[in-house]
């Protein structure tokens, strides 16, 4: 698809060849494309340019697992930061780009998926980096989108000490699905998480546990019998911890404490637990994430030495198009 007004070019890259092109934009994930095309989680038709003449104005891709015929996220959203007169020229190039992509690459009447970007955790106090995150997220939303939360990338290191396992709680394995998604039920309520309080504007607790289970856990091809169970001297379970490896990283994908055993520094201990699961594997880094708006979460990794890399933008698009 082609689209031209005022000299400028909306459509897909050609192919592997025209990477050249698309990657004039810099960003991190650019030395990742070739290798995700020739993996099937991209495809040149869910790799979109706008240009005029010869410049590249703005670009827009999207991933999906390998084999999937629909994408999974928005993760490549760029606008040229050319003079700062030309900004909103620019930004007005990137949201036209993005409703023609969305309209050739997403099934009739989908809401698309969600936009993911990386940014530095200093982006507001960059001046380049706050234009450049902030006309990005005018994009977006001049198409539909909002803001749905900002959260914490983090990383933990083999050398980092590891707390010693204390008497207050013991760990088992998880005993089936059932168990689990009973206790992400319990931890629904009160979550301080934007995408379970999103979910639970929309469906019950039971329900967004569900589908956090299956749209995501599941996924994991990492040995499930790495989850556990925290569980009183009594046997009574007060929260779980999810390690896991999504492909790329080990990750602690996944922590909660039921609501009536929160405020008891639980968390530390699960986070611990998960982290030595891991480290036991001998892998050379953990990476996890969550909200800066979710203090606990973010000060539990903070007190486990857990370096925050960079934050991550999430925007959402939640009417049909």
């Amino acid at each position: 698809m082609t689209a031209q007004a005022n000299h400028l070019t909306i459509r897909p890259i050609a192919g592997p060849a025209e990477l050249g092109l698309f990657t004039r934009l810099p960003y991190s994930l650019n030395s990742q494309l070739a290798r995700d095309l020739a993996a099937g989680a991209r495809r040149p038709e869910w790799m979109w340019v706008a240009l005029r003449g010869d410049r590249l104005l703005a670009r827009a891709a999207w991933w999906g697992r390998g084999g999937s015929g629909v994408p999974s996220l928005l993760d490549i959203l760029d606008i040229d930061d050319g003079p700062a007169g030309d900004t909103a020229a620019a930004v007005a190039a990137a949201a036209r780009l993005l409703e023609a992509a969305m309209a050739a690459v997403l099934p009739a009447g989908a809401v698309p998926p969600e936009y993911l970007r990386a940014v530095p955790a200093d982006w507001r106090e960059r001046p380049r980096s706050r234009r450049a995150v902030e006309d990005r997220m005018r994009a977006a939303e001049m198409t539909g989108a909002r803001l749905l939360v900002e959260r914490l990338q983090l990383e933990w290191l083999p050398g980092t000490p590891l707390a010693a396992p204390s008497a207050r709680l013991g760990f088992r394995p998880v005993r089936g699905q059932r168990e689990l998604v009973a206790l992400m039920t319990l931890v629904m309520a009160g979550t301080l998480d934007a995408h379970g309080r999103d979910d639970l504007a929309r469906m019950s607790h039971g329900r967004a546990a569900a589908k956090h289970y299956t749209g995501e856990l599941v996924r994991y091809e990492s040995p499930h019998d790495w989850w556990r169970i925290a569980v009183l001297p009594g046997g009574e379970p007060v929260g779980f911890v999810i390690p896991a490896h999504n492909g790329c990283h080990p990750i602690i994908a996944y922590i909660g404490v039921v609501p009536a055993h929160r405020g008891n520094g639980y968390i530390d201990e699960l986070l611990a637990e998960g982290t030595r699961i891991l480290a036991a594997q001998g892998v050379p880094r953990i990476r996890a994430s969550t909200d800066l708006g979710n203090i606990p979460m973010a000060s539990a990794f903070r007190r486990a030495g857990w370096a925050v890399l960079e934050h991550e933008i999430d925007m959402t698009w939640r009417v049909a198009r």
